[in-house]
């Protein structure tokens, strides 16, 4: 029986007390605003005329700086590296012998290769004068001067092998650190150094699909760099034929002078790229923008009350943001209490004249 008590005395407690609380809801909803005819007091917000304006479309991008020259330093044959004629971490210049690898055994060969060459001519020569007298057949002194060119052939192999002991900077730029030293055996397979040319930088960057009709050659965009708020240009001297189907964007290509060396490969860059320049755009403060689950939205005051409108929007900065459908020049945007607002709502606008 006290149970039974005790649940009929929680029971009635709250009863009372939701009965309570409806009460003072009705008396605080009651208690609002009201003008003279009881309708809701107008909301004061702030707002806008929207004027038409130009528009410097620009797009902020992520790219990535790489060097405009750089290769792997490898020897193209194997042997004992005799010399390394290089300091690490120098500028070196184009054609500037970087080491030297062993090559005594292949002048040996050189030496065989000669010889044998020099006798394969003198046999040629004595088989052309045999076959002017027709004293040996055509298909003889064929074979005279077949033996004479594969000497030949063997001969120039070997010197370029011998060429190739001498490995020489492909272009002008700075060396990196060395994997070698003198009296090590080097193979292809072997990386002695890295050679980079960066005194112009590229910086490589995608596009959205969208816009890849807007991006064009010696376009100048600008950049910047983490740990820096210097900022550098660049041109656009190179664009991807297609769009890559797995991300649907364009993949773009700019160049910049470096000779100052501030900028180091491997880096990212903050891009911010100039698209075409809209006139009679209509451009918002980004406050004014509500998200919504289908899209976007704002606020206009129309009749005196607040008016919803959904909006397409496209490129954005830190404070205002592209509107390409739903806004016309001349509406009243409600720029502040955009989020408490609902629609029909009655509203007083305080016009803001900095638009």
């Amino acid at each position: 029986m006290k149970i039974k008590n005790i649940i009929y005395t929680l029971l009635i407690i709250g009863f009372v007390g939701f009965i309570g609380y409806r009460i003072a809801s009705n008396k605080a909803k009651n208690s609002e605003p009201k003008d003279k005819e009881g309708k809701d007091k107008p909301i004061t917000v702030t707002g806008i005329v929207v004027l038409p304006k130009t528009f410097d479309n620009n797009l902020s991008l992520s790219g990535s700086i790489e060097a405009n020259e750089q290769i792997e330093i490898r020897s193209e044959v194997s042997g004992i590296v005799e010399g390394i004629y290089f300091q690490e971490g120098s500028n070196v210049s184009k054609g500037q012998l970087l080491f030297k690898v062993n090559d005594t055994e292949l002048k040996a060969q050189l030496t065989q290769t000669s010889t044998k060459e020099g006798l394969a001519a003198e046999n040629e020569r004595r088989a052309k004068l045999l076959l002017q007298k027709e004293a040996i057949s055509q298909e003889e002194y064929d074979f005279a001067r077949a033996d004479y060119k594969s000497a030949q052939a063997q001969t120039q192999l070997i010197k370029a092998q011998i060429a190739k002991t001498a490995v020489r900077a492909p272009f002008s730029g700075k060396i990196g650190l060395r994997s070698i030293s003198p009296g090590t055996y080097i193979t292809p397979t072997v990386l002695v150094a890295k050679l980079v040319n960066s005194s112009k930088l590229k910086i490589t960057f995608s596009i959205p699909e969208k816009y890849a009709s807007q991006v064009k050659t010696n376009t100048t965009l600008s950049f910047t760099v983490e740990g820096s708020d210097e900022k550098f240009t660049a041109k656009v001297y190179a664009i991807e034929p297609e769009v890559a189907i797995t991300t649907r964007t364009l993949q773009v290509r700019a160049i910049t002078e470096n000779s100052q060396g501030k900028l180091l490969p491997g880096t990212f860059a903050n891009v911010l790229l100039p698209l075409s320049v809209i006139k009679d755009a209509i451009v918002v403060p980004t406050e004014a923008i509500v998200p919504v689950q289908n899209g976007k939205k704002v606020y206009i005051s129309k009749n005196g009350m607040a008016k919803e409108i959904m909006v397409e929007t496209a490129n954005r900065t830190d404070a205002s943001i592209l509107v390409l459908s739903g806004l016309k020049a001349g509406d009243t945007l409600l720029t502040s209490g955009v989020m408490s607002l609902k629609d029909e709502a009655p509203i007083k606008v305080i016009l803001n004249s900095k638009n």
